[in-house]
């Protein structure tokens, strides 16, 4: 038996979200070129993507540049935004093919003209497919995402468009990139690592977390089933007893 074959496809986690984490590792350790390393990270994207929309999963979130990122050397940025632009334009069929529609979030406008444009391409050629949401986190850091939120929202309550009393959990959400995106049920982070790094800070409240030694390009998709396996192993009780779940 395989691991597809173990995992209850009535308790696959709605929204998977993946810190895609350790390509410059990965290069390390084969004695090559951090940008390879990059390089090969696509190649897990790819296989992830397609493995998430096969079994099921109707929302998936990649961290794909945060912005922290900004900081790291200029070539190292340069080839990242160069794979960004060329893996858009390489996968739309794919997209297309298995009916996944893409969305990003994140200070889109920091990124170069030319990702803007093949990113809003196909965004625009893929809004109407249905099997999954694959959303890439873009310039993304959540404490930034979340201070424009309280700043939208005071301004809202400024001119009187809102009133103080009215804002709860659901006023926050509609101010967040990912106000047409669930709540994340799974967050998988890849490389050893136990940190979040600024990634859906907010969104993850009440997500299971699930961390793996594997380095980025070495996750496939046998790795992938037994974090969701991990997942479905764990009692979610959002506050209330084990009594009470029963």
């Amino acid at each position: 038996m395989n691991l597809k074959d173990k995992i209850d496809f009535t308790k696959l986690p709605k929204h998977l979200a993946i810190i895609m984490d350790g390509n410059g590792r990965w290069a390390k350790k084969q004695g090559l070129l951090r940008t390879l390393g990059h390089e090969s990270g696509t190649k897990s994207v790819k296989s992830n993507i397609e493995s998430c929309a096969k079994i099921g999963i109707e929302f998936l979130t990649l961290y794909a540049f945060s912005t922290e990122n900004w900081n790291r050397p200029k070539l190292e940025i340069e080839t990242l935004m160069r794979i960004l632009i060329r893996s858009l334009k390489k996968e739309l069929k794919t997209l297309q093919d298995n009916n996944i529609k893409l969305n990003a979030i994140g200070n889109l406008t920091q990124l170069p003209k030319s990702a803007q444009i093949e990113l809003l391409d196909v965004i625009e050629k893929t809004k109407n497919n249905t099997r999954m949401t694959l959303t890439l986190a873009l310039s993304y850091g959540s404490r930034e995402e979340i201070v424009n939120a309280v700043k939208n929202i005071s301004d809202k309550v400024k001119n009187n468009i809102i009133s103080i009393d009215s804002i709860d959990d659901s006023i926050i959400n509609e101010h967040l990139y990912t106000q047409n995106l669930p709540e994340v049920d799974l967050l998988i982070r890849t490389s050893g690592e136990h940190r979040i790094s600024n990634f859906l800070l907010w969104q993850i409240a009440y997500a299971e977390l699930y961390f793996t030694n594997i380095l980025w390009p070495d996750f496939k998709e046998e790795d992938l089933y037994e974090a969701i396996i991990s997942y479905q192993k764990r009692e979610r009780r959002f506050g209330k007893t084990s009594e009470q779940i029963k």
